[in-house]
């Protein structure tokens, strides 16, 4: 199975901005420019895999299951979990139409200092169930 490479996605502590609507005084947690430059990189590179591969987006409602392994810039401690809402929101429209059916499943991690990146591998689930 071909793998998606992705950069790695930021965190969500470090992907939003507080803005301040100037009429109303509301605040509002939006992405800054480093999430929303994941945002686009990764909806690109995920149109191409979905063209070299010929992954058709399923219907809604069907459950899409996403593998991710990791791999680090550095042993510093970094949060797997604290990624997935960035990638899920890049990703959806490209590779299923709704975030809600996508079941992460996360397989391993480890470091490379020269090419830190996520790895993914997409799956239905009903095929990953028949198997």
């Amino acid at each position: 199975m071909q793998r998606l490479i992705l950069p790695l996605p930021p965190s969500v502590n470090h992907a939003y901005r507080t803005y301040v609507h100037p009429q109303t005084g509301q605040r509002m947690r939006v992405l800054n420019a480093n999430a929303q430059k994941f945002r686009r990189d990764a909806a690109y590179l995920a149109l191409r895999w979905r063209q070299e591969t010929g992954w058709t987006m399923p219907q809604p409602g069907t459950k899409v299951v996403l593998r991710l392994w990791y791999f680090w810039p550095s042993r510093r401690r970094m949060d797997t979990h604290n990624r997935e809402k960035v990638l899920l929101d890049a990703l959806e429209g490209v590779l299923y139409p709704e975030d809600r059916w996508v079941l992460i499943q996360e397989m391993d991690f480890e470091v490379d200092r020269k090419r830190p990146r996520l790895e993914i591998e997409v799956l239905l689930h009903r095929d990953l169930c028949a198997t």
